[in-house]
Protein backbone atom coordinates (compact mmCIF):
# COMPACT_ATOMS: atom_id res chain seq x y z
CA UNK A 1 0.00 0.00 0.00
CA UNK A 2 1.40 3.40 -1.01
CA UNK A 3 1.57 6.26 1.43
CA UNK A 4 -1.17 8.06 -0.50
CA UNK A 5 -3.48 5.07 -0.20
CA UNK A 6 -2.59 4.74 3.47
CA UNK A 7 -3.38 8.40 4.10
CA UNK A 8 -6.65 8.20 2.19
CA UNK A 9 -7.72 5.08 4.09
CA UNK A 10 -6.80 6.71 7.42
CA UNK A 11 -8.80 9.87 6.69
CA UNK A 12 -11.78 7.75 5.59
CA UNK A 13 -11.63 5.80 8.86
CA UNK A 14 -11.45 8.96 10.97
CA UNK A 15 -14.34 10.55 9.07
CA UNK A 16 -16.45 7.44 9.58
CA UNK A 17 -16.09 7.92 13.35
CA UNK A 18 -16.44 11.71 13.54
CA UNK A 19 -17.69 11.94 17.13
CA UNK A 20 -15.01 9.63 18.46
CA UNK A 21 -12.35 11.50 16.48
CA UNK A 22 -13.57 14.86 17.81
CA UNK A 23 -13.59 13.71 21.42
CA UNK A 24 -10.15 12.18 20.97
CA UNK A 25 -8.78 15.42 19.56
CA UNK A 26 -10.25 17.56 22.32
CA UNK A 27 -7.74 16.47 24.97
CA UNK A 28 -4.72 17.34 22.82
CA UNK A 29 -6.31 20.58 21.62
CA UNK A 30 -7.07 21.71 25.14
CA UNK A 31 -3.55 20.85 26.31
CA UNK A 32 -1.96 22.98 23.58
CA UNK A 33 -4.36 25.85 24.31
CA UNK A 34 -3.55 25.59 28.03
CA UNK A 35 0.23 25.71 27.55
CA UNK A 36 0.05 28.61 25.09
CA UNK A 37 -2.38 30.76 27.08
CA UNK A 38 -0.74 30.16 30.45
CA UNK A 39 2.73 31.00 29.19
CA UNK A 40 1.37 33.96 27.18
CA UNK A 41 -0.42 35.35 30.24
CA UNK A 42 2.72 35.03 32.38
CA UNK A 43 4.84 36.69 29.70
CA UNK A 44 2.29 39.50 29.39
CA UNK A 45 2.44 40.04 33.14
CA UNK A 46 6.26 39.97 33.07
CA UNK A 47 6.48 42.53 30.26
CA UNK A 48 3.73 44.70 31.75
CA UNK A 49 5.32 44.69 35.20
CA UNK A 50 8.73 45.56 33.76
CA UNK A 51 7.21 48.33 31.66
CA UNK A 52 5.33 49.65 34.68
CA UNK A 53 8.51 49.61 36.79
CA UNK A 54 10.35 51.55 34.10
CA UNK A 55 7.82 54.39 34.32
CA UNK A 56 9.73 55.30 37.49
CA UNK A 57 13.25 54.59 36.28
CA UNK A 58 15.50 52.24 34.35
CA UNK A 59 18.01 50.30 36.45
CA UNK A 60 18.59 53.03 39.02
CA UNK A 61 19.43 53.21 42.71
CA UNK A 62 18.42 56.29 44.69
CA UNK A 63 20.82 57.17 47.52
CA UNK A 64 19.24 59.17 50.36
CA UNK A 65 21.34 60.70 53.14
CA UNK A 66 20.24 59.98 56.72
CA UNK A 67 21.72 59.85 60.22
CA UNK A 68 24.58 57.64 61.36
CA UNK A 69 23.76 54.77 63.69
CA UNK A 70 27.35 53.47 63.98
CA UNK A 71 30.59 55.08 65.08
CA UNK A 72 33.18 55.41 62.34
CA UNK A 73 36.66 56.93 62.19
CA UNK A 74 36.35 58.39 65.66
CA UNK A 75 33.10 60.16 64.74
CA UNK A 76 30.09 59.71 66.98
CA UNK A 77 26.86 58.00 65.99
CA UNK A 78 23.72 60.07 65.53
CA UNK A 79 25.22 62.63 63.13
CA UNK A 80 23.12 64.02 60.29
CA UNK A 81 24.55 63.27 56.86
CA UNK A 82 23.98 65.49 53.81
CA UNK A 83 25.19 64.88 50.26
CA UNK A 84 27.16 67.83 48.93
CA UNK A 85 26.42 69.29 45.50
CA UNK A 86 29.71 67.97 44.03
CA UNK A 87 29.78 64.55 45.73
CA UNK A 88 28.64 62.90 42.51
CA UNK A 89 32.00 63.66 40.89
CA UNK A 90 33.96 61.85 43.60
CA UNK A 91 31.49 58.95 43.68
CA UNK A 92 31.79 58.43 39.93
CA UNK A 93 35.58 58.68 40.05
CA UNK A 94 35.79 56.05 42.82
CA UNK A 95 33.15 53.66 41.42
CA UNK A 96 34.36 52.00 38.19
CA UNK A 97 31.26 49.74 38.05
CA UNK A 98 28.92 52.76 37.93
CA UNK A 99 27.85 54.39 34.66
CA UNK A 100 26.23 57.52 36.12
CA UNK A 101 26.08 59.35 39.42
CA UNK A 102 23.34 61.94 38.99
CA UNK A 103 22.74 64.60 41.65
CA UNK A 104 19.18 65.83 42.05
CA UNK A 105 17.76 68.95 43.67
CA UNK A 106 14.04 69.59 43.99
CA UNK A 107 12.41 72.74 45.33
CA UNK A 108 8.85 74.04 45.38
CA UNK A 109 8.72 77.36 43.55
CA UNK A 110 5.94 79.81 42.71
CA UNK A 111 5.76 80.21 38.96
CA UNK A 112 3.65 81.82 36.28
CA UNK A 113 3.15 81.96 32.55
CA UNK A 114 1.24 84.48 30.45
CA UNK A 115 -1.92 82.49 31.11
CA UNK A 116 -1.79 80.95 34.57
CA UNK A 117 0.26 80.53 37.75
CA UNK A 118 0.83 78.07 40.56
CA UNK A 119 3.43 76.40 42.75
CA UNK A 120 5.18 73.34 41.34
CA UNK A 121 8.31 71.32 42.03
CA UNK A 122 11.35 72.46 40.05
CA UNK A 123 13.87 69.63 39.63
CA UNK A 124 17.48 69.99 38.56
CA UNK A 125 19.86 67.24 37.48
CA UNK A 126 22.19 66.28 34.62
CA UNK A 127 21.04 65.50 31.03
CA UNK A 128 21.14 61.65 31.43
CA UNK A 129 18.44 62.07 34.11
CA UNK A 130 15.76 62.10 31.39
CA UNK A 131 16.57 58.65 30.03
CA UNK A 132 17.23 57.03 33.38
CA UNK A 133 13.97 58.34 34.85
CA UNK A 134 11.95 57.37 31.73
CA UNK A 135 10.93 60.91 30.84
CA UNK A 136 9.78 60.79 27.22
CA UNK A 137 9.54 63.88 25.02
CA UNK A 138 6.20 64.88 23.48
CA UNK A 139 7.47 68.11 21.91
CA UNK A 140 10.71 70.08 21.80
CA UNK A 141 13.75 68.75 23.63
CA UNK A 142 15.23 68.11 27.07
CA UNK A 143 18.13 70.25 28.31
CA UNK A 144 21.52 69.05 27.05
CA UNK A 145 25.21 69.18 28.03
CA UNK A 146 25.61 72.71 26.64
CA UNK A 147 22.66 73.94 28.73
CA UNK A 148 24.24 72.33 31.79
CA UNK A 149 27.72 73.70 31.12
CA UNK A 150 26.44 77.26 30.59
CA UNK A 151 23.69 77.12 33.23
CA UNK A 152 21.11 78.18 30.65
CA UNK A 153 17.73 79.17 32.01
CA UNK A 154 15.71 76.63 30.06
CA UNK A 155 12.78 74.54 31.28
CA UNK A 156 11.24 71.22 30.30
CA UNK A 157 7.60 70.92 31.43
CA UNK A 158 5.84 67.87 32.77
CA UNK A 159 2.64 67.13 30.84
CA UNK A 160 0.31 68.23 33.66
CA UNK A 161 2.48 71.26 34.40
CA UNK A 162 2.15 72.28 30.78
CA UNK A 163 -1.65 71.93 30.92
CA UNK A 164 -1.79 74.03 34.08
CA UNK A 165 0.34 76.82 32.63
CA UNK A 166 -0.73 76.79 28.98
CA UNK A 167 -3.79 74.58 28.61
CA UNK A 168 -4.06 73.37 25.01
CA UNK A 169 -1.77 76.14 23.70
CA UNK A 170 1.71 75.47 22.33
CA UNK A 171 4.29 76.04 25.09
CA UNK A 172 7.55 75.70 23.12
CA UNK A 173 9.35 79.03 22.95
CA UNK A 174 7.23 80.59 25.69
CA UNK A 175 8.67 82.09 28.87
CA UNK A 176 7.80 81.08 32.41
CA UNK A 177 8.87 82.93 35.55
CA UNK A 178 10.19 80.88 38.46
CA UNK A 179 10.23 83.24 41.43
CA UNK A 180 10.34 86.06 38.88
CA UNK A 181 13.35 84.53 37.11
CA UNK A 182 12.58 83.99 33.39
CA UNK A 183 13.10 80.54 31.89
CA UNK A 184 12.55 79.62 28.24
CA UNK A 185 10.34 76.56 27.65
CA UNK A 186 12.25 74.16 25.37
CA UNK A 187 10.23 70.95 25.70
CA UNK A 188 7.16 69.16 27.01
CA UNK A 189 7.00 65.71 28.52
CA UNK A 190 4.85 62.89 27.18
CA UNK A 191 2.05 61.76 29.49
CA UNK A 192 2.91 58.69 31.60
CA UNK A 193 1.41 56.66 34.41
CA UNK A 194 4.13 56.58 37.05
CA UNK A 195 3.95 53.55 39.35
CA UNK A 196 5.90 55.05 42.29
CA UNK A 197 7.66 58.19 43.44
CA UNK A 198 9.86 59.70 46.14
CA UNK A 199 8.93 63.37 45.57
CA UNK A 200 5.78 63.43 43.46
CA UNK A 201 4.75 62.57 39.90
CA UNK A 202 7.04 63.72 37.11
CA UNK A 203 4.12 65.03 35.07
CA UNK A 204 3.65 67.83 37.63
CA UNK A 205 7.29 68.99 37.66
CA UNK A 206 9.46 71.55 35.90
CA UNK A 207 12.88 70.20 34.86
CA UNK A 208 15.83 72.60 34.60
CA UNK A 209 19.62 72.12 34.37
CA UNK A 210 21.45 71.21 37.57
CA UNK A 211 23.81 74.16 37.24
CA UNK A 212 20.86 76.56 36.92
CA UNK A 213 18.98 75.27 39.95
CA UNK A 214 22.15 75.40 42.07
CA UNK A 215 22.63 79.05 41.13
CA UNK A 216 19.02 80.26 41.23
CA UNK A 217 17.38 78.04 43.86
CA UNK A 218 19.90 76.78 46.46
CA UNK A 219 18.59 74.95 49.50
CA UNK A 220 17.12 77.18 52.17
CA UNK A 221 17.77 77.00 55.93
CA UNK A 222 17.86 74.86 57.99
CA UNK A 223 19.55 72.85 55.19
CA UNK A 224 23.05 73.97 54.15
CA UNK A 225 22.88 75.73 50.78
CA UNK A 226 25.56 73.53 49.20
CA UNK A 227 23.72 70.23 49.81
CA UNK A 228 21.44 68.19 47.55
CA UNK A 229 18.42 66.01 48.19
CA UNK A 230 19.55 62.67 46.82
CA UNK A 231 21.67 61.01 44.18
CA UNK A 232 20.77 58.56 41.40
CA UNK A 233 23.37 55.85 40.78
CA UNK A 234 23.27 53.74 37.60
CA UNK A 235 25.49 50.65 37.12
CA UNK A 236 27.25 49.98 33.83
CA UNK A 237 25.36 46.68 33.58
CA UNK A 238 22.95 44.60 35.63
CA UNK A 239 25.79 42.18 36.36
CA UNK A 240 27.80 45.03 37.95
CA UNK A 241 24.85 46.28 39.99
CA UNK A 242 26.08 45.04 43.40
CA UNK A 243 29.66 46.14 42.74
CA UNK A 244 28.44 49.61 41.80
CA UNK A 245 26.31 49.82 44.94
CA UNK A 246 29.20 48.78 47.21
CA UNK A 247 31.65 51.15 45.53
CA UNK A 248 29.26 54.11 45.76
CA UNK A 249 28.56 53.46 49.44
CA UNK A 250 32.27 53.14 50.14
CA UNK A 251 32.97 56.42 48.34
CA UNK A 252 30.22 58.28 50.21
CA UNK A 253 31.36 56.75 53.50
CA UNK A 254 34.88 58.02 52.88
CA UNK A 255 33.67 61.52 51.99
CA UNK A 256 31.26 61.86 54.93
CA UNK A 257 33.05 59.69 57.51
CA UNK A 258 30.46 56.95 58.06
CA UNK A 259 30.57 53.17 57.92
CA UNK A 260 29.44 51.96 54.43
CA UNK A 261 27.53 49.17 56.23
CA UNK A 262 25.50 51.77 58.15
CA UNK A 263 22.09 51.57 56.45
CA UNK A 264 20.77 54.47 58.52
CA UNK A 265 23.48 56.82 57.27
CA UNK A 266 22.78 56.06 53.59
CA UNK A 267 19.43 54.54 52.65
CA UNK A 268 19.34 53.04 49.14
CA UNK A 269 16.14 52.54 47.17
CA UNK A 270 17.35 49.74 44.92
CA UNK A 271 14.93 49.43 42.00
CA UNK A 272 17.20 46.85 40.33
CA UNK A 273 16.94 44.52 43.33
CA UNK A 274 13.16 44.92 43.32
CA UNK A 275 13.00 44.16 39.61
CA UNK A 276 15.12 41.03 40.05
CA UNK A 277 12.83 39.80 42.83
CA UNK A 278 9.80 40.33 40.60
CA UNK A 279 11.55 38.48 37.76
CA UNK A 280 12.09 35.45 40.03
CA UNK A 281 8.39 35.45 40.91
CA UNK A 282 7.47 35.63 37.22
CA UNK A 283 9.84 32.75 36.39
CA UNK A 284 8.21 30.63 39.10
CA UNK A 285 4.74 31.44 37.78
CA UNK A 286 5.78 30.59 34.23
CA UNK A 287 7.23 27.23 35.27
CA UNK A 288 4.10 26.41 37.26
CA UNK A 289 1.74 27.41 34.46
CA UNK A 290 3.80 25.49 31.92
CA UNK A 291 3.79 22.39 34.14
CA UNK A 292 0.00 22.53 34.42
CA UNK A 293 -0.28 22.80 30.63
CA UNK A 294 2.15 19.91 30.09
CA UNK A 295 0.18 17.68 32.47
CA UNK A 296 -3.01 18.57 30.59
CA UNK A 297 -1.32 17.74 27.29
CA UNK A 298 -0.06 14.40 28.63
CA UNK A 299 -3.54 13.51 29.82
CA UNK A 300 -4.79 14.30 26.34
CA UNK A 301 -2.16 11.94 24.92
CA UNK A 302 -3.33 9.16 27.24
CA UNK A 303 -6.85 9.80 26.00
CA UNK A 304 -5.70 9.38 22.41
CA UNK A 305 -3.90 6.14 23.28
CA UNK A 306 -6.95 4.79 25.09
CA UNK A 307 -9.29 5.57 22.20
CA UNK A 308 -6.92 4.01 19.69
CA UNK A 309 -6.73 0.84 21.79
CA UNK A 310 -10.52 0.71 21.68
CA UNK A 311 -10.33 1.22 17.91
CA UNK A 312 -7.92 -1.72 17.63
CA UNK A 313 -10.36 -3.91 19.55
CA UNK A 314 -13.30 -2.80 17.42
CA UNK A 315 -11.41 -3.50 14.20
CA UNK A 316 -10.06 -6.90 15.19
CA UNK A 317 -11.82 -8.67 12.32
CA UNK A 318 -10.59 -6.06 9.80
CA UNK A 319 -7.04 -6.56 10.99
CA UNK A 320 -7.41 -10.34 10.82
CA UNK A 321 -8.80 -10.24 7.30
CA UNK A 322 -6.03 -7.92 6.09
CA UNK A 323 -3.34 -10.14 7.60
CA UNK A 324 -4.98 -13.25 6.15
CA UNK A 325 -4.87 -11.58 2.73
CA UNK A 326 -1.14 -10.96 3.10
CA UNK A 327 -0.85 -7.60 4.83
CA UNK A 328 2.53 -7.32 6.53
CA UNK A 329 3.13 -6.36 10.13
CA UNK A 330 4.69 -3.06 9.01
CA UNK A 331 1.58 -2.23 6.96
CA UNK A 332 -0.68 -2.74 9.98
CA UNK A 333 1.66 -0.73 12.23
CA UNK A 334 1.84 2.06 9.65
CA UNK A 335 -1.95 2.31 9.37
CA UNK A 336 -2.60 2.78 13.07
CA UNK A 337 0.57 4.82 13.62
CA UNK A 338 -0.34 7.31 10.90
CA UNK A 339 -3.94 7.45 12.12
CA UNK A 340 -2.81 8.38 15.63
CA UNK A 341 -0.27 10.94 14.37
CA UNK A 342 -2.90 12.63 12.22
CA UNK A 343 -5.23 12.92 15.22
CA UNK A 344 -2.48 14.31 17.46
CA UNK A 345 -0.95 16.80 15.04
CA UNK A 346 -4.30 17.97 13.70
CA UNK A 347 -5.40 18.54 17.31
CA UNK A 348 -2.19 20.46 17.98
CA UNK A 349 -2.62 22.67 14.92
CA UNK A 350 -6.22 23.46 15.87
CA UNK A 351 -5.14 24.18 19.44
CA UNK A 352 -2.32 26.51 18.35
CA UNK A 353 -4.64 28.30 15.94
CA UNK A 354 -7.30 28.84 18.60
CA UNK A 355 -4.76 29.93 21.24
CA UNK A 356 -2.92 32.42 19.02
CA UNK A 357 -6.20 33.73 17.62
CA UNK A 358 -7.54 34.25 21.13
CA UNK A 359 -4.35 36.04 22.14
CA UNK A 360 -4.65 38.35 19.15
CA UNK A 361 -8.27 39.23 19.96
CA UNK A 362 -7.57 39.85 23.65
CA UNK A 363 -4.58 42.06 22.82
CA UNK A 364 -6.91 44.41 20.93
CA UNK A 365 -8.58 45.32 24.23
CA UNK A 366 -7.27 48.02 26.60
CA UNK A 367 -4.97 46.55 29.24
CA UNK A 368 -4.16 47.62 32.81
CA UNK A 369 -0.69 49.20 33.28
CA UNK A 370 0.89 46.07 34.79
CA UNK A 371 -0.36 43.68 32.06
CA UNK A 372 0.90 43.87 28.48
CA UNK A 373 -1.66 41.37 27.13
CA UNK A 374 -1.38 37.72 26.12
CA UNK A 375 2.09 37.41 24.60
CA UNK A 376 2.83 33.93 23.26
CA UNK A 377 6.53 33.37 22.68
CA UNK A 378 8.32 31.29 20.06
CA UNK A 379 9.87 29.28 22.90
CA UNK A 380 6.40 28.29 24.11
CA UNK A 381 5.36 27.37 20.56
CA UNK A 382 8.49 25.26 20.03
CA UNK A 383 8.05 23.55 23.41
CA UNK A 384 4.42 22.77 22.59
CA UNK A 385 5.40 21.29 19.22
CA UNK A 386 8.16 19.13 20.71
CA UNK A 387 5.89 17.87 23.49
CA UNK A 388 3.15 17.21 20.99
CA UNK A 389 5.56 15.21 18.82
CA UNK A 390 6.73 13.08 21.75
CA UNK A 391 3.21 12.48 23.02
CA UNK A 392 1.88 11.73 19.52
CA UNK A 393 4.59 9.13 18.86
CA UNK A 394 4.17 7.66 22.36
CA UNK A 395 0.40 7.48 21.92
CA UNK A 396 0.74 5.82 18.52
CA UNK A 397 3.37 3.16 19.17
CA UNK A 398 1.51 0.97 21.68
CA UNK A 399 -1.87 0.79 19.87
CA UNK A 400 -0.09 0.20 16.54
CA UNK A 401 1.98 -2.66 17.98
CA UNK A 402 -1.14 -4.16 19.58
CA UNK A 403 -2.87 -4.07 16.23
CA UNK A 404 0.10 -5.68 14.47
CA UNK A 405 0.29 -8.41 17.11
CA UNK A 406 -3.27 -9.62 16.42
CA UNK A 407 -3.31 -13.25 15.26
CA UNK A 408 -5.50 -13.45 12.11
CA UNK A 409 -7.10 -16.79 13.09
CA UNK A 410 -7.89 -15.57 16.61
CA UNK A 411 -9.20 -12.35 15.10
CA UNK A 412 -11.62 -14.17 12.84
CA UNK A 413 -12.76 -16.41 15.71
CA UNK A 414 -13.19 -13.34 17.93
CA UNK A 415 -15.45 -11.69 15.39
CA UNK A 416 -17.38 -14.89 14.69
CA UNK A 417 -17.88 -15.40 18.38
CA UNK A 418 -19.01 -11.77 18.72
Amino acid sequence: MSFGDLLKDTIHTLWAHKLRTFLTMFGITWGIISITLMVAATEGLRVGLKRDQETFGKDIMIFFAGRTSLQAGGMRAGRDVHWNEDDYLDVLAQSPACKYALPEIGTQVPLRSRYNSGTLLAVGSLPPFREQRSIDIAAGRFYNAEDQASAHRVAFLGSDAKKQLYGSRDAIGETIWLENIPYAVIGVMRQKNQNSSYDGEDIRKIFIPYSAIRRDFPNKPPLPSHTIDHMLIVPKSIEEHLDCKRQALRALGTIHHFDPQDEEAAFVWDTIKNAQANALIMDGMEYFMGAVGIITLCLGGLGVMNVMLVAVRERTQEIGVRKALGATRSAIVSQFFVETLIIAFLSGAVGMGIAYGFCGVIDLLPMPPVFAGLLPTWEAGLLSFLLLSVIAVGSALYPANRAAAVDPIEALRYEAGG
